[in-house]
């Protein structure tokens, strides 16, 4: 099984989940600029939609989607507890998780990467990144440490990596103390400082 990914980019999220599982896996980072692997492979004959993550199965085909990906990994390594068992509320819970960071969160950090955006257009994304973080600082005002299960899943990776691109971004985690500590919880586990060691964003 191989992971391409991109240091720091939301395939972070499915490398913490490897990690948690504690399974064998290979890394391989990808150039989404120049299209190729750091083997020097294109990347769009394994992944024709040009982006990251992207999971080689090897018999099993590759598999692309973080939020798929994410759902693979923790269904194939049940052990893990990874994820709610399917079928249960918990495990739509989680989904809900899933597709809200992907669909919202995710995407209002887009024009903050993207090339060419003006500073107009940076400073509006930062206001509709504020109100999705604002979102989440409610819901974590519970007290919870984990977003569903009283336990980490793969929505705490994929949440973790996203809010974690504050710090990239000219956004200051402190005006959302629940999320901030929820980053910091995070960070410290072992899995996330195994992945973000590997793709050389710590040392």
């Amino acid at each position: 099984m191989k992971l391409y990914y991109k240091p720091g980019a939301c395939s972070l999220a499915s490398h913490i989940a490897l990690h948690e599982t504690g399974c064998m896996f290979e890394i391989e980072a990808v150039d989404t600029v120049t299209g190729r692997t750091e083997k020097g492979a294109d990347y769009h004959a394994i992944n024709p939609k040009g982006y990251v993550p992207a999971l080689d199965l090897n018999e099993g085909g590759v598999l692309t989607e973080g939020a798929a990906v994410l759902q693979y990994i923790a269904d194939s390594h049940p052990a893990a507890e990874l994820a709610p068992e399917a079928g249960t509320m918990a495990r739509a819970r989680m989904q809900e998780q899933l597709n809200w960071i992907g669909t919202e969160l995710h995407k209002a950090f887009g024009p903050l990467f993207r090339e060419g955006t003006s500073e107009t257009g940076k400073d509006e994304a930062r206001v509709a990144v504020a109100g999705k973080f604002d979102l989440i600082e409610t819901e974590l005002k519970d007290g919870r440490e984990w977003l569903v299960a009283d336990r980490f899943t793969i929505a705490d990776a994929y949440l973790f990596v996203v809010s974690n691109w504050a710090n990239f971004t000219g956004i200051d985690l402190a005006r959302w103390p629940n999320l901030a500590a929820f980053v910091s919880r995070n960070a410290s586990r072992p899995s996330a400082k195994a992945a973000m060691r590997a793709e050389g964003l710590i040392q």
